[in-house]
C-alpha cells in the first residue's frame, strides 16, 4: 500500500492492521523508547492548504517519534498565497526529496489528484479534502472506541454509534460510517433533513431526525461541529434551535445508557452541538482521540513508509531496529 486516501483503500483486515501497530506503538511508547528510529532519514512534509492545530501537530508528532524529518508547510504566507499551483508546489516537494506528503486542502479529491499526477513519487495522506474524507481521523475514533470498550481484536460488532449534526459537509462522518460499518458496527446518523447528503439512502445505515428517539440506545455518541466556513445558505433558523433539537445537553447527557460513550472530533463548539458538562463528563473521549491520534498517524506512517508490509505482526524489536 503506497497512499492512504480514503477508507475505501483498507479492507477490514488491512484496517484491523494498522490499529493493531498503532496499540503497539502505544505500548512501546509508554516505556523507556519515546522515540523510535523507524524512519530515519525519511521526509516527511505536511502540507495544508487549510488551517489545522491537532491534526498538523498530531502528524508531525507522529513522524518525529519516528526519527523522519518534518517540513511543515502551510500555504498561508506561501508561494501558494502567491499564485502557485497544486503541481508546481508538489514539483517543489519532490524536488527536496519529500518520502511521504500529508496534505490538507479544501477541495475534495485533491489529495487523490496529488497521488495520481506523477508529479510527487512520495506516499500521499490524506489529512483531510473538502467534505470527502478523513481516513485518519476514522481510525483514531474507531482505535478510541475499541479501547474504550475492550476490544484488543478492533471487531466493533454489537456496538451501536449515532453520528449527530451537520453530516452533510462532514468528511469525517463520512470516512466514520467507511471505517466503522467495516469494522461491524452498528451506525446512525442523526441530522435535521437539511444536514444531510442526497444519497445519503445509499450509505447503508439508519438514519433518525431525532436524537432523542435513539439517545439511550447508543454506545457511543460522536457530535459533530456545525462548518459555518462550507455553508452558503441558511441550513437551520439559529445555532439555538439547531442546539435544542440536536444538541448533547445536561439533560441528553443524563439520559444516555450506563457504559455510553462521547467522542468529537474537535474544535467542540462549547453551548451549541456540546455542552460543557457533557464535553467535560467522565463519559467524553475527548483527550483520549487526541492521544491516540499520534499512535494511529505514527502506525499509517509506519506502514507506508518504513516498509511494514513486510510482516503481519510487530515487536518491541522490530520497531526499534527499522530503519
Amino acid at each position: 500500500m503506497r497512499h492512504l486516501l480514503s477508507i475505501n483503500d483498507l479492507t477490514p483486515e488491512s484496517a484491523r492492521e494498522f490499529l493493531t501497530t498503532a496499540a503497539e506503538l502505544e505500548r512501546v511508547s509508554e516505556g523507556q523508547m519515546k522515540k523510535l528510529p523507524t524512519l530515519r532519514g525519511r521526509t516527511v512534509v505536511n502540507l495544508f492548504f487549510e488551517d489545522s492545530t491537532r491534526t498538523r501537530i498530531s502528524f508531525e508528532s507522529a513522524a518525529k517519534r519516528l526519527s523522519a524529518d518534518v517540513i511543515n508547510f502551510s500555504a498561508k504566507g506561501s508561494s501558494v498565497s502567491k499564485g502557485e499551483s497544486l503541481k508546481d508546489t508538489a514539483q517543489t516537494l519532490q524536488a527536496m526529496g519529500a518520502d511521504g506528503v500529508i496534505i490538507r486542502h479544501s477541495a475534495s479529491g485533491a489529495a487523490q489528484k496529488l497521488a495520481d499526477s506523477g508529479w510527487i513519487s512520495a506516499s500521499v495522506i490524506n489529512a483531510g479534502d473538502g467534505t470527502h474524507e478523513h481516513p485518519t481521523q476514522a481510525l483514531l475514533d474507531a482505535f478510541t472506541i475499541a479501547q474504550e470498550f475492550d476490544r484488543d481484536s478492533f471487531d466493533l460488532s454489537g456496538l451501536t454509534i449515532a453520528i449527530v449534526g451537520d453530516i452533510l459537509h462532514s468528511r469525517v462522518a463520512r470516512s466514520n460510517v467507511l471505517l466503522l460499518k467495516k469494522l461491524g458496527a452498528s451506525i446512525i446518523l442523526v441530522a435535521p433533513p437539511t444536514l444531510l447528503p442526497v444519497a445519503v439512502d445509499g450509505w447503508g445505515v439508519r438514519v433518525e431526525f431525532d436524537l432523542d428517539e435513539v439517545i439511550e440506545i447508543c454506545d457511543v455518541v460522536m457530535t459533530l461541529r456545525i462548518q459555518h466556513e462550507r455553508m452558503a445558505d441558511s441550513y437551520f433558523p439559529s445555532l439555538a434551535e439547531y442546539s435544542r433539537g440536536y444538541g448533547l445537553d445536561d439533560a441528553r447527557l443524563a439520559r444516555m445508557k450506563a457504559g455510553a460513550a462521547i467522542l468529537h472530533p474537535g474544535p467542540m463548539n462549547r453551548g451549541v452541538e456540546i455542552s460543557s458538562s457533557a464535553a467535560d463528563s467522565p463519559r467524553s473521549l475527548v483527550l483520549q482521540q487526541v492521544r491516540n491520534g499520534v499512535f494511529v498517524r505514527m502506525a499509517v506512517l509506519y506502514h507506508l513508509l518504513g516498509g511494514a508490509h513486510e510482516t503481519h505482526q510487530i515487536s518491541h524489536s522490530r520497531i526499534g531496529e527499522k530503519s
